[in-house]
């Protein structure tokens, strides 16, 4: 899943963005509030982390111009601030989380799963279609109980695809959300990615929908 961080404290935003990619996330960064505007309504994000304090346009002005915009992803709002008001005032502007500095990164992991199972209408933090089961905290895969062991690229295919379930997902979505802006890609990427990911969990649970992307089913 791809993660806009919107920080300026390069100190903050290193430790976030090693934990994020160590927990499987393709993750943007931005330290200007006017950039990140831009960045969050032109990209396509599974969700964003926002602190308050920025040059440019301060977190707010930016979470509510997103939200007049239309823009539905979750944010997770971080802040040095301690004003109670404040932060009453973020969550009324559209905020999902309020996560105050200093944090502990496993905190700031565990509400960004908890705000995106909710986005996705999932409350477990396993995920089971079939023999195929997901474990979004171990970030771990198995098939009928035994470990499938899987490149970063596999895990965000297997991951994002599963917490949508029932829903067919284009090769343009999925592009946007298993790679970085600057990663170099064949076009045929994602088919290529796909292959392999059905290869190595051995049962056939990604269906390829022609002409409109790849779907796993829910279980009915």
């Amino acid at each position: 899943m791809r993660v806009l961080l919107v920080e300026d404290d390069d100190g903050v935003a290193s430790s976030v963005t090693l934990a994020l990619e160590a927990s499987g996330y393709v993750v943007d960064r931005e330290t200007d509030g006017e950039a990140a505007w831009f960045k969050g309504d032109t990209e396509s994000y599974s969700a964003v982390i926002l602190d308050l304090g920025l040059p440019g346009m301060d977190g707010l002005t930016v979470l509510k111009r997103w939200r007049e915009a239309g823009q539905a992803f979750p944010v997770l709002v971080l802040t040095a601030r301690g004003n109670w008001n404040e932060r009453v005032e973020g969550i009324d502007a559209g905020a999902d989380d309020y996560l105050p500095k200093p944090f502990q990164v496993e905190e700031l992991l565990a509400r960004l799963r908890a705000i995106l199972r909710r986005t996705t209408g999932q409350t477990n933090p396993l995920i089971s279609v079939g023999a195929l089961t997901l474990d979004t905290r171990q970030m771990r895969v198995t098939v009928n109980g035994l470990p499938v062991h899987l490149a970063p690229q596999e895990y965000r295919l297997v991951s994002y695809l599963l917490q949508h379930a029932g829903r067919v997902v284009t090769q343009l979505e999925l592009t946007e959300q298993l790679y970085s802006q600057n990663f170099e890609r064949e076009s045929n990427a994602v088919e290529v990615l796909v292959g392999r990911v059905r290869k190595k969990l051995g049962v056939d649970l990604i269906e390829t929908r022609r002409g409109f992307g790849y779907i796993i089913e829910k279980p009915v």
